[in-house]
């Protein structure tokens, strides 16, 4: 399961794990990836899926914006209303759920089926800039052993942070939150971790999380100005 899909489609129960801290290995995963040549190879409907995004941004000079995991496009939608000037691109790997998405009038959007870590791949591989990049409610992998899941401690994380300006990340798991600011200081990311409530949630997640009386979390992470941007490795 991509570590963008939440935890199970019904589930609003809070989450439970042996684990209390963060995660003893955390560092040495997110200094391995972050100091590793980084060579993928790309599914050829990934590929497609980012030629299209290539396609439709043109050549806009406006704010770019990524809802990765979007699901149903929900949030996509709602960013794109809160954004009417931004283009933003919806990624998510089943088109179980983009079929359910509900068109709206706003035409500053664009929903793609993608694996994020290709996708991501492929933006550093182009040089792009995203200046907004949101993670909502990613599956948690709370057991310890499924660390490596987390999108903070997996291979993806150094084309994460090489492409995106700023990061969202909200969660009803504050461990998460707090693993992800970790991995983003050892990237010289300035992060800001507060709990909120909302009378206009993003997603059916974070409806259903705030109606259960659980609390969502918010990750504000942003690159400084002077902060060193790993290089893009591209395959021969």
């Amino acid at each position: 399961m991509d570590p963008s899909s939440p935890a199970s489609p019904g589930a609003s129960r809070r989450i439970s794990s042996p684990q209390a801290n963060v995660h003893r290995r955390l560092t040495e995963l997110v200094e391995r990836y972050r100091q590793t040549d980084h060579r993928r190879r790309v599914a050829a409907h990934n590929e497609a899926a980012f030629e299209d995004a290539r396609i439709w941004l043109g050549q806009h000079r406006s704010e770019l914006i990524l809802d990765v995991g979007c699901g149903t496009g929900q949030s996509t939608s709602i960013l794109a209303r809160q954004h009417p000037d931004a283009r933003i691109i919806g990624l998510d790997k089943s088109a179980v759920r983009l079929d359910k998405h509900q068109a709206t009038s706003a035409d500053n959007y664009l929903l793609l089926r993608a694996d994020a870590r290709d996708f991501w791949y492929l933006a550093r591989r182009e040089d792009w800039r995203v200046d907004q990049l949101y993670l909502l409610y990613p599956n948690p992998y709370p057991k310890p052993r499924q660390v490596q899941r987390r999108w903070h401690a997996s291979p993806a994380m150094p084309d994460l942070m090489a492409i995106s300006a700023r990061v969202e990340v909200r969660s009803n798991w504050r461990l998460y939150c707090q693993e992800f600011a970790h991995a983003c200081a050892l990237y010289g990311r300035r992060c800001e971790l507060t709990s909120f409530t909302t009378d206009q949630p993003i997603s059916a997640f974070e409806k259903k999380y705030l109606q259960a009386g659980q609390t969502c979390w918010r990750l504000q992470c942003r690159r400084e100005p002077d902060t060193e941007v790993p290089q893009a490795t591209i395959p021969a």
